[in-house]
C-alpha cells in the first residue's frame, strides 16, 4: 500500500519499492522506464501503482525528468516513456493521474481541491534551486488555483543525515539566498556539509505562499528495505538501480 497524508484531500500515494514484479536490483516495484529493467515488468508495476490510487493505468502520465525547473500543463495522456523533458506537471483534468519518479530526490505532490487543480514535481537539489517548486505553484495558479488553498506534501527523499554534500552544491544554494545556510550542518569530513533537502523544499513552498505543507520525513538512503536510493547504491560501488513512483489524481480515474 502507498503512503498517504490526510492533508492532501485527493487520491494520491507515495510508493515504496515493495509490491511489484521486478527482480534482482530492481526488486520489486521499480517504476522507471529509463533503466535496464524489463519494460514489461515496469509497465506492470506502474499499472499496479495507478490502480492503488484508483486510476486506470492508461491515465497515468510521467515525464523524462532532467533536473530542470520546467513544468508541463497536462491536458491529455501520452505513451509510457514518451513524456516531455521536464520535472513537474499540473492539470485540471479529472481523468489524468500525474506520476513522478525518484530515488533520493524529493517527490512533491500538490492540490487545490477547491479549484480542481493538482501538481507533481520532481525536486532534486538542482531543480529546487532553479525554482521547480515555485514554477509548479505558478502553473497551478494559471489554472485557477491559489497558494493559500493549496496543500503540498514532500514525500520520501534522502535525509539530512545521509546527504553529505560538497562546496559546489552548498554554494549554488547560498547563491540563491544566503539565509538558506540554515539547511546545512557540518559534515563528517572537512569541507563537507549535511543538506536538508526536504526542509529546503518546504521552505521554498512556504515562500511561494503555500500554507499547508507536510513532510513525510522518511530517509530513502537509510531505508533499504522500503526504498531505492541512488546515493546508497553509489556508495556501495554503483550498478543498476530502481526508482519509486509518487502519484496524484483529482479523482478516481
Amino acid at each position: 500500500m502507498p503512503l498517504t497524508v490526510d492533508s492532501l484531500p485527493v487520491p494520491h500515494g507515495f510508493f515504496t519499492r515493495q509490491g511489484g514484479v521486478s527482480d534482482g536490483p530492481y526488486a520489486s516495484l521499480n517504476c522507471s522506464l529509463s533503466g535496464g529493467d524489463s519494460r514489461e515488468a515496469v509497465l506492470e508495476n506502474r499499472a499496479r501503482a495507478a490502480r492503488a490510487v484508483g486510476a486506470k493505468p492508461e491515465h497515468l502520465v510521467g515525464l523524462m525528468q532532467v533536473h530542470s525547473a520546467d513544468v508541463v500543463e497536462v491536458t491529455g495522456t501520452w505513451s509510457p516513456g514518451k513524456g516531455p523533458r521536464a520535472d513537474a506537471m499540473v492539470t485540471a483534468s479529472p481523468d489524468i493521474a500525474l506520476g513522478v519518479i525518484t530515488a533520493d530526490c524529493a517527490p512533491v505532490l500538490l492540490a487545490d481541491a477547491k479549484a480542481g487543480v493538482i501538481g507533481a514535481a520532481h525536486a532534486g537539489w538542482r531543480g529546487a534551486v532553479a525554482g521547480v517548486i515555485e514554477a509548479t505553484v505558478r502553473a497551478m495558479m494559471r489554472l485557477g488555483a491559489t497558494p493559500d488553498s493549496m496543500a503540498a506534501v514532500i514525500g520520501p527523499c534522502i535525509g539530512q543525515a545521509s546527504y553529505e554534500v560538497s562546496a559546489d552544491l552548498r554554494n549554488a544554494v547560498l547563491a540563491h539566498d544566503q539565509a538558506h545556510d540554515r539547511f546545512f550542518t557540518p559534515g563528517r569530513r572537512e569541507l563537507r556539509w549535511q543538506f536538508d533537502l526536504a526542509g529546503y523544499c518546504a521552505d521554498r513552498l512556504a515562500a511561494a505562499g503555500v500554507h499547508t505543507v507536510s513532510l513525510l520525513g522518511i530517509d530513502t538512503a537509510a531505508d533499504e528495505q522500503r526504498f531505492f536510493s541512488y546515493r546508497r547504491e553509489t556508495l556501495a560501488g554503483g550498478g543498476p538501480i530502481g526508482h519509486q513512483i509518487s502519484i496524484i489524481a483529482l479523482d478516481r480515474c
